[in-house]
């Protein structure tokens, strides 16, 4: 089933935003409620600016000493990040992630946003064709 659009693996999720002048601390809770890992950062019209995660929570707050009441998301988002088409597949996104080092990869459709996928989000199939893809590139 490596060949998913993202539109399939998305379709019953609706994406946690939050303008960038949302603080740090608002976007960890939400995070934290709705058990998930990253938040997307939006504008009053809902396009896409940034994705904070938790790991922007570890090393632009925690490991600079930031008070998470004070700073807010635009400071500290990951800006323009990488993003995929509703037609991408999932093997697609999966090798994006593996390459860039990065669990989440917001989906577009133009400026519009759809969603967002995690590791998580893939089938062990599809998880099980990345490592296959990636042995024959070592054995090369």
């Amino acid at each position: 089933m490596t060949n998913r659009p993202m539109q399939e693996i998305i379709v019953r999720r609706t994406p946690v935003t939050l303008p960038p002048d949302a603080t740090v601390q608002q976007a960890c809770q939400r995070m934290r409620d709705s058990r998930i890992g990253a938040v997307l950062v939006t504008d009053a019209a809902g396009r896409l600016l940034g994705i904070f995660t938790g790991r922007d929570a570890i090393c632009r707050m925690l490991a600079e000493g930031r008070d998470p009441a004070r700073t807010r998301l635009g400071e500290v988002m990951t800006p323009r990040p990488e993003c995929l088409g509703p037609r991408a597949r999932a093997i697609e996104a999966l090798r994006l992630m593996r390459d860039c080092g990065f669990r989440h990869v917001p989906v577009v459709d133009g400026e519009r946003l759809l969603g967002i996928v995690s590791r998580g989000d893939f089938q062990g199939t599809e998880q099980a064709r990345l490592e296959e893809e990636s042995h024959l590139w070592e054995r090369l």
